[in-house]
């Protein structure tokens, strides 16, 4: 039977997020890791949007945004309880005023930008979320949801533009939170390295066993 194809690219916090809930609901998807600046011609025929994760089920349906493959797979089979730890408007300022704030703080050649601005811009981002985390640990109860692993890769990735900073940030609930999540058996699991896919390729399942 064939499975659903998950065209993903290791280090894109958005297919990140995709990956943490497949591995979490046991979904299982056939892994196509891609290189972005040489995608694949089935994947563009299936998203010519050309970004991942893109999801193309066996009827040929093909899910193409994060948020809506994280519920696909979490729909299917949700065994922590993950749906029931979201939070919509949380991971729109995530996806919005912080994703900017964290391009442009990253990327400032990219973006003709002042990367300190969009630092302290987005540092008040994490600072809501430090005060949120003093409450019960996670971000939207004691246990991981799925507001966590939507929001975790970016904040990944924006502590390490420049780590020394990062630690010396009056934030110790979001460090401990994100070192947690960093060093989980579930993060490590969705963190394989594997070469581009090419047709003809084997197919590698994914959760791993």
């Amino acid at each position: 039977m064939a499975l659903p194809v998950l065209y993903s690219f290791r280090r894109c916090p958005y297919a990140m997020r995709a990956r943490l809930a497949i591995a979490v609901s046991g979904v299982s998807v056939e892994l196509r890791e891609i290189k972005l600046s040489a995608k694949p011609p089935a994947m563009l025929e299936a998203s010519p949007k050309g970004t991942v994760p893109v999801v193309v089920l066996p009827d040929g349906a093909v899910i193409e945004q994060s948020l809506d493959v994280m519920h696909w797979a979490l729909l299917q089979h949700d065994p922590e309880g993950w749906l029931e730890r979201d939070d919509a408007g949380l991971i729109a300022r995530n996806d919005g005023p912080f994703k900017h704030d964290l391009d442009r703080y990253k990327y400032p050649e990219r973006h003709d930008s002042n990367a300190l601005e969009h630092r302290e811009s987005g540092l008040a981002f994490l600072a809501d979320l430090d005060s949120r985390l003093a409450e019960h640990g996670q971000l939207c109860g004691k246990e991981r949801g799925l507001a966590d692993m939507a929001v975790m890769p970016f904040v990944r990735q924006f502590a390490a533009t420049d780590p020394v900073w990062f630690e010396s940030q009056p934030l110790p609930h979001l460090q401990r939170w994100l070192c947690a999540h960093l060093e989980s058996a579930l993060f490590a699991s969705v963190m394989g390295k594997f070469a581009p896919w090419r047709e003809g390729d084997l197919p590698v399942v994914f959760p791993f066993p």
